[in-house]
């Protein structure tokens, strides 16, 4: 192929996604170019509010200037080593994590799926050291835990399966928020249960206080291991550090990803000691845990632990939440049920327009997400301000009236 993208042309991304790229995603018809703060641009010199933030992940905004910065040093010092060495930003950032966490141990993985796999591995080899050979992990019907294949496996979700059976032996799929379901499937085979505090892409389902307690309690009767998917609600989302502390509930296993490196690759598996079993050679990755991703990502948790980010999250999602409800209160909207976690949230309609409004959204100059046919999903950054919030009130409240 000869590439448009010499002087005087505008590169044709789409075209070139079409002839080159796997048939693997989606997308929108725009290709950015560009992004500061909650704002992107496309190659037209569009302007876009963007309320999807990189699906969670650009928790300080496009181009933060601390994260800027941060690489940037990083990159004229030290990018890669490998593990084989020790690096400071690393040990820092562990240092960091495990101080203002409940956690003892780190691993650092690439993504979210990764981290998932690594806290899988280990409740396997906690149940063979541990529960006389216990190796199944308990899931939530309409969890999402990644898109390798024990991720997959463990989802509670046959859409994303199907294509890929026989999938790995080792998981049981049980109805969210349903204790009893929860405590009939736990056998002697079971090393783990492994939830998501909120279930993110099946479209913003937090648990109940009364469930995640009684799924701690039946870990503790039970002698298994709790594993926290924070992968999404982790880092500032849910207007808390961790999604965990809103519970006042602690996992042995946690695990994280999006917000963590602000827009670079960077994900943890954290445990507790005593779940921490892991010997040399048990585990590893060539690029994980780099001075470069490292980097950024102490920008990002430093920021929201020396700054009152977390109350302001709290600020903007009561102000979100209030202006949805209104908009829902007028009647014509089609609304049935707005879910919220933070700056975090699922808007469910009585019929399947979502599309049709993601359309109109973008089409308006504003970026959102549709998880079904019928629900919409809003993640801003965390810095989002007042001003920005009302102008997606606005926006949004135009694109799905009928």
């Amino acid at each position: 192929m000869t590439t448009a993208a010499h002087e005087g042309s505008r590169f044709d991304a789409q075209a070139a996604e079409r002839e080159l790229y796997m048939r693997t995603f989606a997308r929108q018809p725009i290709t950015l170019v560009r992004g500061e703060g909650v704002r992107v641009w496309d190659d037209t010199g569009r302007e876009y509010l963007d309320f999807l933030a990189g699906v969670a992940v650009n928790a300080l905004g496009h181009c933060a200037p601390a994260i800027v910065e941060a690489i940037t040093r990083q990159a004229s010092t030290l990018i890669h080593t490998s593990n084989i060495y020790h690096t400071v930003p690393q040990l820092e950032l562990a240092r960091l994590l495990i101080d203002h966490s409940c956690m003892d141990r780190i691993f650092y993985a690439n993504s979210g799926a990764e981290a998932n796999e690594c806290a899988i591995k280990l409740a396997r080899k906690w149940g063979r050291l541990h529960r006389d050979g216990a190796y199944e992990v308990i899931t939530a019907l309409g969890s999402f835990h990644g898109r390798t294949l024990a991720t997959l496996a463990a989802t509670g979700n046959r859409h994303y399966q199907e294509a890929f059976d026989p999938m790995p032996d080792g998981f049981r799929h049980v109805p969210f928020n349903d204790l009893e379901a929860m405590r009939d499937a736990i056998s002697p085979k079971t090393a783990a249960i492994m939830l998501e505090p909120v279930l993110g892409e099946g479209g913003i389902f937090p648990a109940t206080p009364e469930y995640l307690h009684g799924v701690r309690r039946l870990c503790d009767d039970n002698g298994i291991l709790l594993i926290l998917d924070e992968v999404q609600s982790g880092i500032g989302r849910t207007g808390h550090l961790w999604g965990y502390e809103a519970y006042g509930v602690e996992p042995d296993i946690m695990t994280l990803a999006k917000g963590l490196g602000g827009g670079l690759p960077i994900a943890a598996c954290l445990a507790k000691e005593r779940a921490s079993v892991f010997a040399p050679g048990d585990h590893g990755s060539t690029y994980s845990g780099s001075p470069l991703v490292c980097a950024a990502s102490l920008a990002v948790v430093r920021t929201i632990l020396e700054t009152d980010l977390l109350s302001h999250v709290r600020e903007m999602a009561a102000h979100l939440e209030a202006g949805l409800r209104a908009i829902q209160a007028e009647g014509d909207a089609g609304i049935v049920e707005i879910r919220a976690s933070g700056l975090w949230m699922g808007i469910e309609f009585d019929e399947d327009r979502a599309g049709a409004i993601l359309d109109r959204c973008r089409d308006d100059g504003l970026l959102v997400n549709r998880t079904s046919a019928n629900t919409i999903r809003i993640a801003p950054p965390l810095v989002v301000s007042r001003e920005e919030c009302d102008r997606f009130l606005d926006i949004f409240g135009r694109a799905i009236s009928r």
